[in-house]
């Protein structure tokens, strides 16, 4: 959370005027575009074509802020090199293009081919690039000026106010007008009060280390006669993983220590590209499952087509899990003596055999191209899986785990795809190895991180790197 007042209501401008922004960029991208069609006698595009383009810009206009907020477009404005911008911008417009063209594709909006896309692109690049830069000279021109900085009092013991100053960004601290440091463990609560009433303070932030709570109280309360905010530093909390938010219980105030993402859009963006994806892979994957189901019938028969599990979803919550089956029929029965005889390549409660015998020739094929795994994109449409995520396990593996923090890997909703799968995939035979690397995913999640696993699953899933 920015500390400064100002910032959050300049990213709010800043974001409405981008809005505004990418509505002109792809209106002069589609003029530029008739331009050169027309220099090369091939008339201007035709009345069906601008009006799905009315359809990318209900994607675009509205979507691009969000998701050039998510990589932190609109932080350090004062500070941040031009370098810094263009690639924050290259990633953005990469997203958004590649949301755009799967949307107007999956919709059957236009052939992918006619989209008027790149000359857009272009120009929101372009046009942002050129806010961005201005918006920087203009801050820089400000903060020279002492009137506009914001009145600010730091309360509490000397030691905590310090601390708290070394670890502000110095952007936030040549923002403020720092009117005075109030040691709360000498002076009175009235002086508090008339300090605030003579210098017009805005805004009192609390670093209240080794200060009593009460007084602490009494002083807020000086700050909420006045009508002045008062935030306090939570010093107090020392997560080592969790980061601290305020939410309420109706209306009593709660702090609350997160350690997966919080809900945002994000999320839900994730849940409708959950959707959409897996409905649209399916739909593609249909004639793979219709081979994979006469494969398996000829090569096995007297099984189903179908193998289904109860695995362990978010947080634990337990579904049945599909797949083609890949494995004789009773291979759940022989699994205790296969591991007597082959024993466990992978160390803790995970099983895994480079060459289960278990599994029957085409079901090897099958898993070598990951076409076992289709069927989860149901689990996906039904909203126990997702397209990325930690991968599910068997219950029984997952009461048997070692450590309890393992358990913390199921604090995400689990996914057909992970880090592991599109890195190594079966490569990894340290358990602990693969939870640090799940626990890196929740930790770091971004809708980035999403397209980025998924991008390196594919050549993964072609050329079958891994996979046993």
């Amino acid at each position: 959370m920015a500390l400064s007042r100002k910032e959050s209501f300049v990213t709010q401008v800043l974001q409405l005027l981008d809005a505004f922004l990418v509505w002109l960029a792809f209106w002069i991208g589609g003029e530029i575009r008739d331009v050169i069609r027309g220099y090369m006698g091939l008339g201007v595009e035709d009345e069906a074509v601008w009006e799905s383009m009315r359809w990318v810009l209900l994607i675009a206009v509205p979507f691009t802020p969000l998701v050039l907020e998510r990589f932190r477009f609109y932080n350090r404005l004062r500070l941040k090199t031009t370098r810094a911008a263009v690639w924050q911008l290259i990633q953005a417009l990469l997203v958004i293009g590649l949301l755009i063209s799967m949307i107007a594709v999956f919709a059957k909006l236009i052939d992918a081919r006619r989209l008027i896309l790149g000359t857009g692109l272009i120009a929101v690049f372009l046009l942002l690039l050129a806010r961005d830069r201005l918006t920087k000279v203009w801050l820089n021109s400000k903060s020279l000026r002492e009137s506009d900085k914001e009145r600010i009092l730091l309360a509490g013991s000397e030691e905590g106010v310090e601390e708290f100053l070394d670890q502000v960004d110095p952007e936030v601290l040549s923002s403020w007008n720092i009117v005075d440091r109030f040691d709360l463990t000498s002076r009175s609560v009235d002086d508090l009060f008339q300090l605030l009433k003579g210098e017009s303070v805005g805004r009192v932030i609390f670093s209240a280390k080794h200060t009593e709570f009460d007084k602490v109280a009494q002083a807020v309360e000086a700050c909420e006669l006045q009508g002045v905010e008062a935030w306090i530093s939570a010093s107090f909390i020392r997560s080592q993983i969790a980061r601290p938010v305020f939410d309420a219980v109706g209306s009593k105030p709660m702090l609350v220590l997160r350690s997966t993402p919080e809900l945002s859009w994000e999320l839900m963006f994730k849940g409708l590209i959950d959707i959409v994806g897996a409905a649209a892979l399916l739909t593609l994957a249909l004639p793979f499952c219709i081979v994979a189901a006469i494969g398996i019938k000829i090569t096995s028969p007297g099984a189903p087509v179908l193998f289904s599990q109860m695995r362990a979803g978010s947080y634990g919550k337990p579904f049945r899990m599909w797949k083609f089956r890949t494995m004789v029929a009773n291979a759940e029965e022989l699994l205790q003596k296969i591991k007597e005889d082959h024993g466990n390549q992978m160390d803790g409660p995970v099983f895994k055999l480079d060459r289960d015998p278990r599994i029957f020739p085409f079901g090897a094929f099958l898993r070598k191209l990951s076409i076992d795994e289709i069927p989860q994109l149901l689990n996906v449409l039904l909203g126990d899986m997702s397209l990325v995520g930690p991968r599910p396990l068997p219950l029984y593996e997952v009461d048997a785990f070692c450590e309890i923090s393992h358990r913390r890997r199921l604090s995400m909703k689990p996914g057909i795809t992970c880090v592991w799968q599109a890195g190594g995939r079966n490569k990894i035979t340290n358990f602990d190895e693969w939870v640090k690397m799940d626990l890196d995913y929740i930790d770091n999640w971004s809708l980035w991180l999403d397209f980025k696993i998924l991008v390196k699953t594919i050549p993964a899933v072609l050329l079958g790197k891994g996979a046993k």
